[in-house]
């Protein structure tokens, strides 16, 4: 079975290398458009969006194309990427100390003897931050790091000394549920991909 990961996240390719896939990266070039206002739908929606403009370019055998979008909600509101500093500063001022949704779709689309199968799902994570003081937000602003990811801050890198709790799939707040993409894989395919074989 070949794998295809319909995403140019470095995030997401590290987590499917480190458990043990062998897979090919095709980003897909789609616009996404939103048409559902759930946070858990509106991921599955884009989702399936990649996988589905990456399929109309790979309709091969044998062949599994991964779809995946991540979403930071508060109060069902979904958080984008900050427009500059002062929104990275709102956003993180308002999920000091709170607790916020992490949601992440996928969608797999799989060709097999010359049928299409899709299937899709979503995972949510609750993520409670500690206090923050205008100068720790201040300076991780200061990092950058910030600045292209969803919600303004990304749980593995220098921001994790703020987060409190989680309840839930840590990976799935990284930006892939990859415990959750292997059963989902089990219930339908037989491959073997390096270290990992579904029965």
């Amino acid at each position: 079975m070949k794998y295809i990961l319909a995403s140019a996240s470095p995030r997401r390719k590290e987590l499917l290398s480190l458990a043990g896939f062998d897979f090919e990266v095709i980003p897909s070039g789609i616009e996404e458009k939103i048409t559902k206002t759930i946070p858990s739908e509106v991921v599955i929606e884009l989702a399936l969006q990649k996988a589905e403009d990456v399929y109309l370019c790979h309709t091969e055998n044998n062949c599994t194309i991964i779809g995946a979008d991540t979403v930071v909600a508060y109060r069902d509101e979904i958080l984008g990427k900050p427009k500059d500093e002062n929104d990275a500063f709102d956003m993180l001022s308002m999920l000091s100390d709170r607790t916020h949704q992490v949601y992440t779709g996928v969608a797999l689309i799989t060709t097999e003897k010359g049928i299409k199968h899709t299937r899709t799902f979503a995972v949510r994570t609750d993520v409670t931050f500690y206090p923050l003081s205008r100068q720790e937000i201040e300076a991780y602003i200061e990092t950058k790091d910030p600045m292209d990811k969803a919600g303004a801050y990304g749980i593995q890198g220098p921001f994790a000394v703020h987060v409190k709790e989680i309840h839930g799939d840590y990976n799935n707040v990284v930006g892939l549920p990859i415990s959750r993409l292997y059963q989902e894989m089990k219930k339908t395919l037989t491959p073997k991909c390096k270290r990992l074989v579904f029965e």
